[in-house]
């Protein structure tokens, strides 16, 4: 009984979380897929960041669904930021992913490795 309720107690935030974030459909629009980002596409918001070796765009695209839905988790403490999949990247051994935050289109960019992946469907 007690393992069961201390599984309860640790998941609760999890499903809290979940209930009271409200996903907005995904963009039709500025976001970068299947191609490397350009300056333009970060000037205008629409990619996060620019992968660029000697003044040249060195990015690849990873085979990733863009736009998708996914939580940010800090690495350093744990906090999960849901967000929407803007860019998806790489370069040698480098993946990383531009972002849009939920709720206040501020822009980020993280490793692969930091994003749960939620898919193209409303979470919920």
């Amino acid at each position: 009984m007690r393992t069961l309720l201390l599984a309860a107690l640790v998941m609760t935030p999890t499903l809290v979380l979940a209930d009271t974030i409200a996903w907005p459909d995904l963009p039709p629009t500025c976001f970068v897929s299947g191609r490397s980002a350009t300056s333009a596409d970060v000037d205008s918001g629409c990619a996060a960041f620019l992968i660029n070796v000697k003044g040249q765009a060195a990015g690849t695209p990873i085979k990733v669904d863009i736009p998708q839905y996914a939580m940010h988790v800090d690495e350093t403490t744990g906090k999960e930021t849901p967000v929407i999949l803007i860019q998806a990247e790489e370069n040698g051994e480098v993946k990383a992913v531009g972002y849009r935050e939920l709720g206040t289109d501020q822009l980020g960019a993280a490793l692969l490795r930091e994003v749960r992946l939620l898919g193209t469907k409303k979470p919920t």
